[in-house]
């Protein structure tokens, strides 16, 4: 039995379908919330409803479990997320649960870049969470990754989004010399799965990034022209553009960008680009063709889709009545 946290992000529900299609029996963390869980649909998965503050709910979520993939975080809820309470103090809990029921392997996304003594919030937060793991004497696999993308991510689906919504022009950070190595979410998935296979991963710390760098306006610009919205770029210092951010964020419900967003961004976040055909012997996904799911298609085809939709589950509603009238229980 594998224990997933965070299962609702983009991460998590790309694992989730992965051990789903292996037929691995798979248990789902979820916090709880007045919200349906976004699990993925059609995908047997069971359901513990615990907080990470719950430590006794901890242990019995944890229950047969062999293996815990650890990537419940608190980032995607930007300023209304509390990193204190979920990243650090809730994977301390979880790790000492872990030790408590035997589990066998522990395997925890983080950031390159965490340490417990960075400046960022979120990389600190990160950091410190690695210690909590590295003190729980359960064996651990720790995957540091650059910028993660993919279906519903926090980044460029955000991006383009944003983009959409500007006028004419797009506020960028000035100076442009950060660079990130985007790593594509199936990509990460499936070497979470393979460091399972791997007896030499135990108890170590892995960078991994795709197999480019870019800037933030690269990455702007790439988007830009994935999603045919072409944007006048401006240029903001970064105190500017995080005091917007902050402003924003607090007037605007759901604002898609974040202090911890700008994080990202706020130092490199590279490793070698052969990491994982080393470590792993994958070779990543480049960037540029992995966009796919950012093209949006016009009104009239998403309208005509989702009538077509709706007329098929109507005719599928009526034949399925036919059949019970002819063929009584």
């Amino acid at each position: 039995m594998i224990l997933v946290t965070g299962a609702t992000g983009f991460i998590g529900r790309a694992l989730i379908r992965q051990l789903s299609a292996l037929g691995i029996p798979t248990r789902a963390l979820i916090r709880p919330s007045p919200r349906t869980p976004r699990l993925p649909k059609g995908v047997p998965v069971e359901v513990a409803v615990v907080s990470l503050s719950d430590v006794r709910g901890l242990r019995a979520a944890l229950t047969n479990a062999d293996v815990v993939f650890h990537l419940a975080s608190a980032e995607s809820q930007g300023s209304q997320g509390n990193l204190l309470t979920a990243d650090i103090q809730g994977t301390e809990n979880l790790a000492q649960a872990a030790a408590d029921a035997g589990v066998e392997r522990f395997v925890y996304v983080s950031h390159i870049g965490a340490a417990r003594a960075s400046g960022y919030p979120a990389f600190k937060a990160k950091g410190i969470a690695e210690e909590h793991i590295r003190h729980s004497k359960v064996p651990y696999t720790i995957l540091r990754t650059s910028l993660v993308y993919g279906p519903e991510d926090h980044v460029t689906t955000n991006l383009a989004r944003l983009l959409r919504l500007s006028l004419g022009i797009f506020p960028i950070q000035s100076g442009g010399r950060t660079v990130v190595q985007p790593l594509w979410v199936e990509d990460l998935v499936t070497c979470m799965l393979w460091a399972l296979e791997k007896p030499e991963t135990i108890n170590q710390t892995y960078e991994l990034g795709g197999s480019e760098y870019f800037t933030l306006q690269q990455m702007v610009e790439i988007i830009m022209q994935v999603t045919h919205t072409p944007r006048y770029l401006v240029s903001l210092s970064p105190v500017t553009l995080r005091a917007l951010t902050v402003f924003l964020d607090s007037v605007i419900p759901n604002f898609p960008v974040s202090t911890f967003w700008l994080d990202y961004f706020a130092v490199n976040r590279t490793c070698a680009v052969d990491s994982l055909p080393r470590i792993f012997g994958l070779m990543p996904a480049r960037f540029t063709y992995r966009l796919d799911y950012l093209i949006r298609k016009p009104w009239y085809r998403r309208a005509w889709d989702s009538v077509a939709n709706g007329s098929r589950s109507l005719f599928d509603n009526i034949a399925e009545a036919l059949r019970s009238a002819r063929h009584p229980r």
